[in-house]
């Protein structure tokens, strides 16, 4: 029986995940609040934390799908003969990496202190109410901005600009989405060159972090074989639902503006604060 609920929680999870990875309602602070709720847990040692790295790989194989073609075309044309540089896969991949090093440096100082005191459900509802009211504030300010192109012609500047914007992504329920979209608002990039962007961004930063962290917590030797289905299950419920929701998403970011999802973060985040208040969580 006990094996039966690991893995409906799990699958649970998985669709949590894979809804709320590239929406800017932070993963991260959903997962941390319904794994409390839900009393997500394990005999062996780091099991829960193993298993949130996993399925956030799931939600990155999507992207990789879903964009293939376009990975295919800055590989294709890595050092292109016959397009302008500004098409150039390595011009691109370079700013990708440029936008992965601010993010990598604070992460590296940080993400071992912002794991120790901010992963709570109530430090995570208020960060995500403070990053909704931060959305509606930037959505009004920036989102006009004069547009200078798509997700494959960030200049440098833009790129390090949306870096430093993901750092935010550190503090749990911030949202590494919402940060980037923000960032590339700044930026001056579209809405929905600026998702795109992040979308892109997000698989070195989490492909990295997750198997740095994997390597942190250990191997899969120690796990029993529920917990493989568990990991197993989450992750592919987690790829298949952001299969779903990317798609989606960008849909609605070419019509319509982003203040739904501050005012569902803002909601959530007082009624995890009430439930916190009434002694819901642990």
């Amino acid at each position: 029986m006990e094996s039966i609920s690991l893995v409906l929680k799990s699958i649970i999870l998985g669709i949590i995940e894979g809804i709320t990875e590239f929406l800017p309602v932070s993963s991260t602070g959903h997962l941390v609040i319904f794994q409390n709720l839900m009393g997500f847990k394990s005999s062996t040692q780091n099991y829960v934390e193993m298993y949130t790295y996993v399925i956030q790989l799931g939600a990155i194989l999507a992207v990789l799908i879903l964009y293939f073609n376009k990975i295919k075309e800055t590989i294709a044309n890595f050092f292109p003969q016959k397009v302008g540089y500004e098409r150039s896969g390595f011009r691109f991949w370079f700013m990708i990496f440029i936008a992965c090093i601010p993010g990598g440096i604070l992460g590296v100082l940080f993400d071992d202190l912002a794991e120790q005191y901010l992963f709570t459900p109530v430090s995570v509802a208020i960060t995500l109410f403070l990053g909704g009211i931060w959305m509606v504030y930037a959505e009004k300010k920036f989102r006009n901005n004069k547009y200078y192109g798509n997700d494959l012609k960030v200049t440098a500047r833009q790129a390090l600009v949306i870096g430093l914007f993901q750092c935010l992504a550190i503090i749990p329920g911030m949202s590494r989405s919402a940060s980037t979209i923000i960032g590339g608002w700044v930026a001056g990039l579209s809405t929905v060159a600026s998702a795109e962007f992040s979308f892109f961004l997000a698989i070195p930063v989490m492909v990295g972090m997750s198997f740095l962290k994997l390597l942190k917590i250990g191997g899969l030797a120690a796990l029993t074989s529920t917990e493989l289905i568990s990991l197993a299950v989450g992750f592919l419920v987690s790829f298949g639902v952001a299969l779903i929701v990317i798609n989606s998403f960008i849909s609605y970011l070419k019509r319509k503006p982003m203040k739904i999802f501050a005012v569902y973060r803002m909601i959530f985040a007082v009624v995890v604060l009430l439930a916190g208040f009434l002694g819901v969580f642990y």
